[in-house]
């Protein structure tokens, strides 16, 4: 799968957001070494630190299904900028993902690419738990 189709099904995993309090929808799409796809969108509750991202979501998803090994995910916001990952989902990403392509989608439909290490250098990992 190309990115440019990762980008759209981000944009459609959009559709199923919850974002009660924020109006503020997120979809994402991880694709798996063997070019499956898990949607996610990102699901308020009104006690905020029990939200949880779009990204988490696809990545849980995935995980839940067995799968371990990622290539990349896109993240689609609703605004003219992109829509970067927070710290948590930054974490998830590097620990359950790893090495992987982020492509970040705007209104637009444009997109950027970083790498997991460029949007979270110097990460916690399991070598500092040792």
């Amino acid at each position: 799968m190309n990115y440019k189709d990762l980008a759209a099904s981000a944009i459609e995993a959009k559709k199923n957001a919850v974002p009660t309090y924020s109006k503020f929808h997120v979809g994402a799409a991880l694709l798996t070494e063997d070019n499956k796809v898990y949607l996610g969108g990102n699901i308020e509750t009104s006690s905020y630190s029990l939200t949880i991202c779009a990204e988490r979501t696809a990545i849980f998803k995935a995980i839940s299904e067995g799968e371990r090994k990622f290539k990349a995910i896109a993240i689609a916001g609703d605004t003219d900028g992109f829509c970067s990952p927070c710290g948590a989902c930054r974490q998830v990403i590097s620990d359950l993902c790893g090495e992987i392509d982020i492509v970040l989608v705007n209104k637009n439909s444009e997109t950027k690419i970083y790498k997991t290490s460029e949007i979270l250098p110097h990460a916690f990992s399991d070598d500092d738990l040792k």
